[in-house]
């Protein structure tokens, strides 16, 4: 993955010669639940390192550098860096906090060899917060715990760590890692404290914690190479490359070593680049020793899981284990008739290779040819999970189709079981009564249900279908007005729940290709909601809005006024039309059904009939 820029190849001269001591090295994850403030708190511990001159201007949030984190305020990407304290290293991982991205927390914390685990103080754990949690201890890692966001008005800081150590004791953590050390900080104004009632100063609290609570790195410097990739980057010079840390022996430029893959083969290659990271930027090395984390160059081909050895003395890792993906969808061909005229990469091939690419780097993505058609299958952990790829893919150039997700069923014997989230609500008490209702309409199980701060608001946690999911947020939206807060995580495989309907409503669908009228458009707003406004180009079975009905209705939006000569006052009204409704990518993907389409295209995003759908509904507005 591109996730930070490179500058121009570095010359034999820019390189640095001497390995880091061991002792003085610190690899630390920071883990948390989306949005509760790991990028920031970068941003404040490269500052405080003195990384950045005192008049130097830096971005916000310096290691979101892929266009859609910093639209969407989240960390889709881990990303690498490191800053000095003292005479210490220390190499920060970021981490993404969205559950859709846990297959990226679970490789990059092979990485590590401690986490520092943020907790929102007035949130406290939430869903995603159990998960990171879980992969770190099952890897034996020491945790510090930050209660961020301190500043806030509504901030309950002792009720955040008492949370929190309970659940480390649900998750069984052992005896020396529950007795945690705690900082509190504000990321967003650049301090941290030992005590609640300290004074506040800068982030220095945090930085010794991290060197004197999380040990140095393991691994015998003078044994056989051993370096896990456990992500993958990309340089226009040196094409792809390995990300990992070297457990065993010394790597070093031009130095022939093997590649053992994830099915045991192993591969000659020879090292060509080795580089550093320093903030968050990469500096090339000649050497690099254990506990270091590198970027390594010299096989075009590699993926994540494979393991940097000894040729002569080989000693392969063991490749990191991924959850399974749980919601599969179908990319195929663009074959509308507007095919091909918005986009550069259109073919089945060039969808082939960019989704294989994808996959290279991306191990919780499996893609799959169709049978019987052209396209491909493609499973992920999520609907952001799979919209975020498509979406730097429409950007990329491509255009194709996708169908409806569906989630990944599995058989136990004769019992079909089906993939369940734990789904946590933070609504007004007011909205409560909506949403239960809706969540009973889609099969989930109510396992706690509470006030969350004595403020009006009250939280429910329960237990729903990785399908009951699937186009709820935007409904759960509508309900709250916009003010709720819903996250999920994936529990387990449970008992298949029964049919869960998607839509009620049927859809307006284009009869023919056309140029829309607002004086068509006027007079089929009664018959429901529509997608375009006049003027806008559509083609036959093109959706052009919802129907009031739950049947599906073929229109002619390009249908005119019949003119004649005679004109009366007040018989020829204004046309006003009702503002189109705009559905993000997300919400087209939720929207459809099993016989629709999304058309993807870098100029738009269509919603269709899927070809060879029958046309036998009433027409209107002929």
């Amino acid at each position: 993955m591109d996730d930070i820029s490179w500058p121009k190849e570095p010359g034999p001269s820019d390189a640095k010669e001497e390995k880091m001591n061991q002792n003085k090295i610190r690899n630390v994850a920071i883990i948390a639940h989306v949005d509760h403030g790991k990028t920031t708190l970068v941003d404040q511990l490269f500052k405080h390192s003195g990384m950045f001159h005192e008049n130097q201007t830096v971005a916000e949030r310096l290691m979101d550098s892929i266009d859609l984190e910093r639209e969407r305020g989240i960390t889709i990407a881990s990303k690498n860096g490191s800053f000095h304290y003292q005479d210490y290293l220390i190499n920060i991982i970021d981490t993404p906090g969205h559950a859709d991205f846990g297959g990226q927390v679970e490789r990059v914390l092979k990485m590590a060899d401690g986490a520092l685990l943020l907790v929102d103080a007035q949130e406290g754990p939430m869903p995603q917060t159990y998960f990171v949690l879980k992969k770190a201890l099952a890897l034996h890692l020491p945790i510090i715990v930050v209660i961020n966001k301190i500043d806030k008005p509504a901030a309950r800081s002792h009720w955040t760590v008492d949370q929190v150590f309970d659940l480390f004791v649900k998750l069984n953590a052992p005896e020396d890692i529950l007795d945690f050390p705690v900082v509190y900080a504000s990321a967003r104004d650049g301090y941290a404290l030992n005590d609640i009632d300290d004074g506040h100063s800068s982030m220095e609290p945090l930085c010794h914690k991290i060197i004197t609570h999380i040990p140095a790195p393991k691994g015998d410097p003078d044994g056989a190479l051993q370096l896990l990739v456990s992500s993958i980057d990309y340089s226009p010079y040196l094409g792809r490359m390995g990300i990992g840390k070297i457990t065993s022996g010394t790597l070093n430029i031009n130095k022939d070593i093997a590649v053992a893959r994830r099915d045991g083969t192993l591969i000659p290659a020879r090292i060509t680049k080795i580089y550093r990271f320093e903030g968050n930027r990469k500096v090339a090395t000649e050497a690099a020793g254990a506990g270091e984390i590198v970027v390594v160059a010299g096989m075009d081909e590699i993926t994540v899981g494979v393991t940097y050895t000894d040729p002569e003395n080989p000693i392969p890792l063991p490749p990191v284990e991924i959850d399974p993906p749980t919601i599969s969808m179908d990319f195929i061909p663009n074959d509308s008739p507007f095919s091909g005229k918005e986009g550069r990469f259109v073919t089945s091939r060039h969808l082939g290779e960019r989704l294989r690419r994808e996959a290279l780097a991306d191990v919780a993505l499996v893609v799959e040819e169709l049978e019987g058609r052209s396209g491909y299958k493609v499973s992920g952990r999520g609907e952001l999970h799979l919209s975020i790829l498509i979406e730097r893919m429409r950007r990329e150039g491509y255009e194709f189709q996708v169908t409806r997700p569906r989630v990944i069923m599995r058989r136990d014997g004769a019992n079909l079981l089906e993939p369940y989230e734990e789904l946590t609500v933070d609504v007004e008490e007011r909205h409560m009564g909506a949403v239960i209702e809706r969540l009973g309409i889609r099969k989930a199980a109510i396992c706690e249900l509470h006030q969350a701060n004595g403020n009006g608001m009250a939280r429910l946690i329960c237990k729903i279908p990785t399908r009951g999911l699937l186009g709820f947020r935007p409904e759960f939206m509508n309900v709250t007005k916009g003010m709720g807060i819903m996250n999920y995580v994936f529990n387990e495989y449970g008992a298949y729940a029964g049919e869960i309907k998607n839509r009620k409503n049927g859809v307006l669908i284009v009869k023919d290709a056309c140029v829309t009228i607002a004086y068509a458009l006027f007079n089929l707003q009664e018959r429901g909601k529509l997608f375009y406004g006049a003027g806008v180009s559509v083609y036959a079975g093109q959706i052009l809005g919802e129907h009031c009905r739950e049947n599906d209705l073929v229109v002619n939006p390009a249908r005119g006024k019949k003119l004649t000569n005679m004109r009366a006052a007040g018989s020829d009204e204004n046309v006003v039309l009702n503002r189109a409704i705009e559905m993000s990518l997300e919400e087209c993907m939720s929207y459809i059904n099993d016989d629709e389409l999304v058309e993807i295209t870098p100029q738009a995003i269509r919603l269709r009939k899927a070809p060879g759908v029958s046309k036998t509904r009433t027409a209107v507005n002929e």
